[in-house]
């Protein structure tokens, strides 16, 4: 019989678990991570709803950076360590990585049914890819191709400054920096970023009740126009990170985009507005028009990534 691999993906919202045999991952089962105090009462639920007893693998991600065999989530209060998943498992080789991580090992294969193409030329065969998702933060990694294997990025980019590239945008950071001091790019591009901006984009009217993140999003649909400009800046922002991106790493191979919002919004991403800010480079526009941009839609990539670093930690 077939070694029985456990993989988690861990987040600040939500974590899924999910078993693979024979090279196939099952169906995951999802919890909420603020429900559980730790990873191990979340594990116990997982492996009673898995009808797991015991695994021979394991791999995990979390968003955050690893540190000495450890993550502490961002975003989270929960700290996860390859002690405690040695302990959990039995498993003496636990593979311990940031969740964007796994999802920039997904890249080399996912199938055309798991992208949506929001414009740019064709990708470059071997050439370096990147990938960025906002969420409950901003995930950031990237695939670089090599002589001797890939490689994949482990960085926390999510935190570079945000930038303004007009009066409008001044005044919006203004206002930002006004409530949180330093001013990352995930303090907008996430879902707390883009109640941030909402509140922000109209300071007559703060002393309203906070709309949450999805609320926002449902206006937005409904046509209200104070949610559809805060989507529309979202959307545009996240266009002059990814080209920050893009540009850093030689993308080439594409720019993908993940995390919990932009595939979940579908037709509310406003593909038009952050592909013009996208190739809103300046004397580069000509290099990062021809980049092409996608939005991964597959269900729970990152678990693939998983599965294939799990098979070269083997």
């Amino acid at each position: 019989m077939s070694p029985t691999s456990l993989l988690a993906d861990v987040g600040g919202t939500n974590v899924r678990f999910a078993l693979a045999r024979d090279g196939r991952i099952g169906t995951p089962i999802t919890l909420a991570t603020l429900d559980y105090p730790d990873l191990g009462a979340a594990f116990a639920q997982a492996m009673n709803r898995l009808g797991a007893e015991r695994v021979q693998r394991v791999a995990l991600c979390a968003a955050g950076p690893p540190r000495d065999g450890r993550i502490k989530l961002t975003n989270a209060r929960w700290e996860i360590s390859e002690g405690v998943l040695r302990e959990l498992t039995g498993v003496a080789r636990p593979l311990l990585v940031n969740d964007f991580a796994a999802l920039a090992a997904s890249l080399p294969v996912l199938e055309p049914q798991h992208l949506r193409t929001v414009g740019g030329g064709a990708a470059q065969a071997g050439a370096a890819r990147a990938v960025l998702g906002p969420g409950t933060g901003l995930g950031v990694s990237g695939w670089l191709p090599g002589v001797r294997g890939e490689a994949i990025i482990t960085g926390e980019g999510g935190h570079v400054d945000l930038a303004a590239n007009c009066v409008e945008e001044d005044r919006l950071l203004a206002r930002l920096r006004t409530r949180f001091g330093h001013v990352s790019a995930e303090r907008v591009l996430s879902g707390s970023g883009l109640e941030a901006l909402y509140q922000a984009m109209d300071l007559d009217r703060e002393s309203e009740p906070a709309l949450r993140a999805a609320d926002i999003a449902a206006r937005a649909t409904r046509g209200d126009p104070r949610a559809m400009a805060c989507v529309r800046q979202f959307c545009a922002w996240l266009g002059a990170v990814a080209a920050d991106l893009a540009l850093t790493l030689g993308a080439r191979g594409g720019l993908y985009l993940g995390g919990g919002i932009v595939p979940a919004w579908g037709d509310l991403f406003q593909a038009d507005v952050f592909r013009q800010r996208f190739e809103d480079k300046g004397r580069y526009r000509e290099y990062l028009s021809a980049i092409p941009t996608y939005i991964i839609v597959a269900p729970d990539p990152a678990l693939l990534g998983l599965q294939r670093l799990l098979t070269h930690h083997d």
